[in-house]
């Protein structure tokens, strides 16, 4: 089965940034779409970014402009930069990988917090 792993989240302070990474292990990778969700305490997990096997990219609204997905089909990982962060914006981040010629999630990652505050 496709593991995936991340790491970089952790406290920044509001306007700040930090970059997270998600390796995969597995098969196909760059054949897989691939993404970024995350869940804030007492809300549902939402789609923050995806990044699909040929690149085409796909943000949410409230992170557009400031968050940048990308991939390193090389080295099965997947990047999350996030630059001008918000208090909002505080959440776990979780990485999932799709199935293989799909756009749905089958796989998850066990999530980074991400906490940005004063």
């Amino acid at each position: 089965q496709v593991q995936l792993v991340e790491s970089g989240g952790g406290l920044v302070q509001p306007g700040g940034s930090l970059r997270l990474s998600c390796a995969a292990s597995g098969d196909a990778f760059s054949s897989r779409t691939m993404g970024w969700y995350r869940q804030a305490p007492g809300k549902q997990r939402e789609l923050v970014a995806t990044i699909t096997s040929g690149g085409s990219t796909n943000y949410a609204d409230s992170v557009k402009g400031r968050f940048t997905i990308s991939r390193d089909n090389a080295k099965n990982t997947v990047s999350l930069q996030m630059n001008s962060l918000k208090p909002e914006d505080t959440a776990v981040y979780y990485c999932g990988a799709g199935r293989i010629g799909g756009t749905t999630v089958r796989y998850w990652g066990q999530g980074t917090q991400v906490t940005v505050s004063s």
